[in-house]
């Protein structure tokens, strides 16, 4: 059996529907129900869903073969995995954003508000800067309105939020997407059927063109 951890939640159900697509079907996990683990013994797979922050530990130890995570995962936690594929869905950008008034150049110490300090501060150090962090892990945009901090680095998709609280994009960090991960040890066993998955699943992405 091959072990695929999918991230809960509508990023994972467009992933299953991808498996799917490429051959890799459970119809189990279509019912309603509470059920966490699903075979399809046939097709010699097993899915199961996790957090999608926790898909990439499941991948490093072993007790998933393969998974999908966000590059944002990836970069903040570096787990010791094989990055195999870009499946170009759940897109959305790293980002430092602020007040619309805010310019960083009247700043010495740079105070920095995030989810993601290991992106950050890897981000703030390519630019020579002094930061203090400040790791919140929920409300991100509260942190600049009520002068917690000068500017937050986050995920936006839309950006809308951020507007209605009168905060601005002010710089992109990189762009982010769900990838297909696998275990290292794994993926020298188990190579032949994990490539195999990953090239349908490649058949499956779809590129901007």
């Amino acid at each position: 059996m091959l072990n695929i951890a999918l991230p809960k939640g509508r990023l994972g159900e467009k992933v299953y529907e991808m498996f799917e697509a490429a051959g890799y079907d459970c119809p189990a996990i279509k019912e309603i129900n509470r059920k966490l683990v699903f075979e399809n013994e046939e097709k010699g797979i097993r899915f199961f869903w996790v957090k999608p922050s926790d898909v990439s530990i499941y991948v490093e130890r072993g007790a998933a073969d393969i998974g999908v995570a966000g590059k944002d995962i990836l970069l903040e936690y570096k787990p010791n995995v094989y990055e195999l594929l870009d499946l170009n869905i759940g897109k959305c950008r790293m980002c430092v954003a602020a007040k619309k008034e805010f310019d960083d150049r009247d700043v010495s110490v740079l105070k920095v508000a995030t989810k993601f300090t290991s992106i950050a501060s890897d981000y703030y150090a390519k630019q020579g800067r002094d930061i203090d962090i400040i790791k919140l892990n929920g409300s991100i945009e509260l942190a600049p309105i009520l002068g917690l901090s000068d500017v937050i680095v986050d995920i936006v998709e839309t950006g809308s939020t951020l507007k209605e609280n009168n905060l601005e994009v002010k710089a992109t960090i990189l762009p982010i997407s769900a990838r297909l991960i696998a275990n290292k040890v794994s993926f020298k066993f188990k190579g032949k059927q994990i490539e195999k998955i990953a090239d349908a699943m490649k058949e499956q992405v779809k590129n901007d063109d």
